[in-house]
């Protein structure tokens, strides 16, 4: 097998050296209606592997990133608590055989740690993708929650523009007694 990145032979999908040069998390913090956001990468430094993502290839390149960053993270996070967290995708839809959000949750399994997979899903699949904040605004995801309630949860997402998404997912947990701690993204367009 060759590195994605490189193209060097390599036993992972991206080798040592890319992944300690060019695909090392860098997180930066967003903060969005009260609710911080961190991502791990700068979206136009990966913009390349985050287009794959409604490909076959995707299913690789997402896994691979979500190892290098989300497991990371969540097992530094929990290293030494006790208390139990949710991780809580938003709209884990399958599009050409998987869900990149529900790759990027699936890396968070940790002690202590509960994934709910397909219980924040959007109504409506409009495309966002080069959109003005006002077509977003108008054209809102229409979430609906159909998980436990009186929990706290770490929201995840691929990648966070004008934060609309985020923002809509927040006010709708919050009307099902649901608390967000904050929210991870894989790349933020804005940074």
């Amino acid at each position: 097998m060759r590195c994605l990145a490189c193209h060097r032979l390599s036993w992972s999908t991206f080798c040592q050296s890319c992944q300690q040069t060019l695909l090392k998390p860098n997180i930066t913090k967003r903060t969005i209606n009260r609710l911080e956001v961190y991502s791990f990468f700068k979206y136009q430094n990966i913009e390349n592997l985050l287009l794959t993502k409604h490909t076959k290839q995707g299913f690789i390149i997402y896994r691979a990133l979500s190892k290098l960053s989300f497991r990371l993270f969540i097992k530094n996070f929990m290293q030494n608590s006790i208390d139990k967290i949710y991780i809580l995708g938003i709209d884990e839809s399958v599009k050409n055989g998987y869900s990149h959000v529900a790759l990027l949750t699936h890396e968070m399994r940790y002690k202590n740690v509960k994934v709910l997979h397909s219980k924040l899903m959007a109504k409506n699949h409009i495309k966002y993708a080069g959109k003005s904040l006002q077509f977003r605004l108008e054209n809102p995801r229409e979430f609906y929650y159909r998980g436990e309630k009186d929990i706290e949860v770490i929201l995840v997402d691929d990648i966070i523009t004008t934060g609309t998404t985020i923002n809509e997912a927040k006010r709708v947990l919050e009307k099902n007694s649901v608390k967000t701690l904050f929210a991870l993204t894989l790349a933020d367009v804005k940074v």
